[in-house]
């Protein structure tokens, strides 16, 4: 049986209290058992409205399950969008406290800064290429608010993808002056100096800029649109790693630099 509308508030307002409070909740789907990914986006914009209703501010998008090993084990055909807000962004050798989170996790990303306006359907990723005037290397924490970090893809979406913190680094590299393509772009991820994860940007769905199409397509299915001066954080390159009080962690990215910050209780 399909979620009535007055439920969509009810849901959003327990994962934002969730996610305040830094306490777990028992997965959406253990309610309604047949929750559809539609539906589950209906949450999704019901939180972000509270967000906003808040005084925040969306400051960026950004794509999950961008791997095809993650959207095999999710049994999906395309990724899934989230927002990200301005209470989210850490600054580039910033600190973070493990008391903020539940049970944070932190993977290596590209990030886009869009130079132009990009609007679906039908994005390619030429034209996002095109449209795209920087990018930069990012790590995002995640943080499910759903027991033991266990959840089903429409409780996941419901749960803005895992929103949580982001750290993009100091430097915005011009797009046309790569000399390699994104796709061969190798990334690093260590903790206390031992390397925990590596990959390439073709992890991303084969391409980064293939996930931003992804995106613009997908909001244009609701009528929305991606702008100038958006960031969108295209998807993990690595795999995510557990956090723990006095980490290190520092994301490298060839030719797109180094970005860093440090974990305390």
């Amino acid at each position: 049986m399909a979620v009535k509308v007055r439920h969509y508030r009810k849901f959003a307002e327990l994962l934002n209290e969730a996610e305040y409070e830094k306490r777990e909740i028992t997965r959406i789907t253990e309610d309604i058992l047949d929750l559809s990914v539609e539906e589950s986006y209906k949450i999704q914009k019901e939180l972000i409205k509270i967000k906003i209703n808040s005084g925040h501010r969306i400051i960026g998008s950004k794509m999950g399950l961008t791997s095809q090993a993650k959207m095999t084990q999710m049994n999906v055909k395309e990724p899934i969008y989230g927002y990200l807000f301005d209470y989210m962004f850490v600054p580039n050798g910033g600190v973070v406290h493990l008391s903020e989170f539940i049970h944070p996790k932190v993977e290596v990303e590209i990030a886009f800064i869009l130079g132009e306006d990009l609007e679906g359907p039908n994005v390619t990723r030429t034209q996002v290429l095109s449209a795209t005037k920087y990018v930069a290397p990012a790590l995002e924490i995640i943080d499910s608010r759903y027991k033991d970090f266990k959840f089903t893809l429409p409780d996941v979406v419901a749960d803005n993808a895992s929103s949580s913190r982001v750290v993009i680094g100091s430097t915005l590299t011009p797009i046309h002056t790569l000399k390699i393509d994104l796709d061969l772009i190798g990334a690093a991820l260590y903790v206390n100096g031992e390397l925990k994860a590596c990959g390439a940007g073709a992890a991303v769905l084969n391409h980064p800029a293939n996930s931003a199409a992804v995106l613009a397509n997908m909001l244009a299915r609701k009528g929305e649109s991606l702008k100038a001066g958006d960031m969108i954080l295209t998807g993990g390159i690595t795999e995510a790693i557990n956090l723990t009080a006095g980490d290190t962690v520092i994301g490298q990215l060839d030719q797109l630099g180094d970005v860093s910050f440090s974990v305390k209780e």
